[in-house]
């Protein structure tokens, strides 16, 4: 099955905070607390765990405790050691030089050879991952070198990010790899939790792995206050979810809602994550009234981008800029710009004047076919998304056309929109990827279900450009990624129209975030 990620970027990127370790006392004078058991709710089901074959937050998340990646990010953003200790790279080829002493969970030593042959696997386009494109070029090929403990990367394209992409992949164990059946609700990587407990729709139970000693950066396997147990509880209302965190019944949960007030009152532990949360995308498949952008452009005028915004976000949002997540490489955009201004009356001229004139009950028709768009947006972020899509029903209706909305899971959204098994015409999708090469994959090449360019979108400008900006090494082509991006909001082909600062509270327990997910390694349970 294949799934996008949603609120949260596509990766899994851990966060080394120096705070994290070598201390036994929080700030506050609060005392760390050994032994106990970490409860973090999670908005919706994850569906599959495998690493290679889902995007979604909350599968991202879960993935955390159980894997590892051969980078990590710090807190400003550089990459810090992770099963790598050294690594270097250009645009085509990458060398990691691995850690030594680093098991899986049934203590199985990690060999080079067992990473390279996950990279390889990822970067072959019949085995259909998701991650392919994300973290791994397509073609991609790795070899591993077990005596010297070194993995080589050999990219068929220029990849400019491609020592920070590679190093981002999950990394699975040879057993996981032979059988990845059992990764749906198991796990088998070197992560400093194992799975115990898989109870679709419910919750999940992780144990730590006593032995773990391998973290982000300097990470040490002795510090005070890390949970023996992580439990993940499924929670689908933001309410209920507040109650559980005030009562102590919960320790942790992403709150985007306007409940998050109740829990900045009580000055509950809280970090915020910057993300893309409003992005509007339409369906160009053949057929599909998105496929025409004069209709694109007249369903975007007829949308107060802004007051969108602040309805989707609960009034915490920021109008978007762009499509990479702020603080990410080549962060800023022109989406304000570039984009459709609100003008119902050129939304209106611009559908007429494409063909699609009204019928006799008020909807439009073009070659005796209604204008009809079947609308998906997701159930996990917030009550804000559902305000937003009936707010969208009510403009768009007034135009002339046929909106059905349609709430759907993160699990939903990987099979119906990114498996291609839906007949959707337009979605809220909020897809936040932390380097402009991980856009690619979703915003050109194959459909579903050969590849993840989701939408079908067919810019031809954007491909071109996306292409000489890989061959330009980090931020330098940060200016080209930009013209990518100009290509696309030239043609309507996506519409990012707020990011929002989206809370996770804690209560009992202190942690940080990278990319929006909790970091395992830097929780610390209170006395």
């Amino acid at each position: 099955m294949r799934s996008i990620v949603t609120v949260t970027a596509a990766g899994a990127l851990a966060l080394t905070l120096a705070a994290c370790g070598g201390t036994d006392t929080p700030a506050g004078g609060d005392s760390f607390a050994d032994g106990k058991t970490f409860t973090l709710v999670l908005s919706s089901d994850p569906g599959t765990l495998d690493p290679h074959f889902t995007s979604i937050s909350a599968a991202g998340q879960v993935d955390r405790f159980l894997y590892d990646s051969l980078l990590n990010l710090d807190e400003k953003g550089a990459a810090v050691a992770g099963l790598a200790e050294k690594w270097e790279s250009t645009t085509t080829s990458a060398k990691y030089t691995l850690r030594k002493g680093v098991t899986c969970a049934d203590g199985t030593p990690l060999t080079a050879t067992d990473v390279a042959a996950n990279i390889t696997f990822v970067g072959d386009p019949k085995n259909a991952s998701t991650r392919l494109g994300v973290f791994v070029p397509p073609g991609a090929t790795a070899v591993g070198d077990d005596a010297a403990g070194t993995v080589t990367v050999t990219s068929p394209a220029p990849d400019p990010f491609l020592d920070r992409n590679v190093g981002s992949l999950h990394i699975v164990c040879k057993k996981g790899m032979a059988a990845r059946d059992t990764l749906k609700q198991g796990s088998d990587g070197t992560g400093m939790y194992t799975m115990t407990e898989a109870v679709t729709g419910d919750h999940y139970t992780l144990t730590r792995r006593k032995e773990y000693a391998w973290g982000p950066g300097d990470w040490k396997a002795d510090q005070r206050g890390l949970p023996d147990k992580v439990v993940l509880r499924v929670v689908g209302n933001e309410t209920t979810t507040v109650n559980l965190l005030l009562s102590g019944e919960v320790n942790a949960a992403i709150v985007v809602g306007p409940d998050r007030q109740r829990l900045q009152a009580a000055k509950l532990h809280e970090r915020p994550t910057v993300a893309p949360l409003g992005e509007l995308w339409f369906n160009q498949k053949a057929g599909m009234p998105g496929a025409d952008e004069a209709v694109r452009r007249a369903l975007t005028q007829a949308l107060n981008l802004d007051q969108l915004g602040q309805v989707v976000s609960s009034g915490s949002g920021k109008r978007s800029a762009g499509l990479v997540s702020l603080g990410g490489p080549c962060g800023d955009g022109n989406a304000l710009s570039l984009l459709p201004a609100f003008d119902a009356n050129a939304a209106k001229a611009g559908l007429d004047a494409a063909g699609w004139t009204a019928g006799a009950d008020g909807v439009r028709v073009k070659d005796g076919k209604k204008l009809a768009v079947l609308f998906y947006f997701p159930t996990s972020v917030g009550p804000g998304m559902q305000a937003g899509a009936e707010l969208l029903q009510k403009e768009w209706s007034a135009l002339g056309v046929e909106v059905t909305l349609k709430a759907v899971t993160d699990a939903e959204i990987g099979q119906l929109v990114v498996g291609g098994q839906g007949a959707w015409q337009a979605a809220f999708i909020p897809l936040g990827v932390p380097v402009p090469t991980a856009l690619v994959a979703f915003l050109s090449g194959p459909n579903p279900p050969n590849g993840v360019n989701l939408a079908s979108v067919n810019n031809a400008e954007y491909a071109a450009l996306a292409k000489e900006a890989a061959e330009v090494p980090g931020t330098q082509g940060c200016p080209k990624w930009t013209a990518a991006e100009d290509a696309l909001f030239k043609k309507v082909d996506i519409v990012p129209f707020v990011d929002s600062s989206i809370p996770t509270f804690g209560k009992g327990a202190t942690f940080e975030l990278s990319q929006g997910a909790v970091i395992p390694g830097s929780i610390r349970m209170l006395a």
